[in-house]
């Protein structure tokens, strides 16, 4: 899941963005006042947006944004001053005053993208390491001489055990290793 976290320096502002945020269908993780507590929010989550202010009373947006992961974004709602100097951050800016449907626009936007992102990450192809690679072999192996199956069945039979299991590849060859060595 992909968390939102709202952070202010006055807690009155993060909560009346909240409300507003809240009302519109999102799911807050967290309401936060200073950038350590945001970061104690992101320990949490594996991803997220991060709606915030510019100022904090511990560091500035941009020092918060250096230290986020880069599987999170970053909303920055401030005056047009302060948001001349966020442009090519790779930070997306609102500008105050609010228009509350900007606001939710923008952040349905940054949802949209975040969970595109993530769908091309499980996309992408597993990369395995030299071991593992040769457990999945030695498993495969196994599975042929034992039960007189082809490669391509023996690894189709690898992926379906490790999907109804619940497992890794590599820790269903590591336990077809172990059964089939007798």
């Amino acid at each position: 899941m992909i968390g939102i976290i709202v952070a202010f320096p006055r807690i009155e502002n993060a909560q009346m963005i909240k409300g507003l945020l809240v009302r519109s269908g999102f799911r807050i993780i967290s309401v936060c006042s200073t950038g350590a507590q945001v970061m104690s929010a992101v320990d949490e989550l594996s991803e997220g947006i991060i709606v915030c202010g510019y100022k904090f009373p511990d560091m500035m947006y941009n020092e918060l944004k250096e230290e986020l992961p880069d599987s999170f974004d970053m909303m920055l709602v401030a005056g047009r001053a302060n948001l001349q100097e966020a442009y090519g951050q790779g930070i997306v800016c609102v500008e105050m005053p609010i228009k509350a449907g900007d606001l939710v626009d923008t952040l349905e936007m940054l949802l949209e993208a975040a969970e595109r992102r993530k769908r091309k990450r499980r996309s992408v192809p597993k990369l395995r390491s030299r071991e593992e690679q040769e457990l999945i072999e030695g498993a495969k192996a196994v599975l042929m001489e034992r039960n007189s199956m082809t490669e391509k069945d023996a690894h189709r039979y690898l992926q379906k055990i490790s999907m109804d299991s619940g497992t890794g590849l590599v820790e269903t060859a590591q336990m077809v290793l172990l059964t089939g060595r007798d």
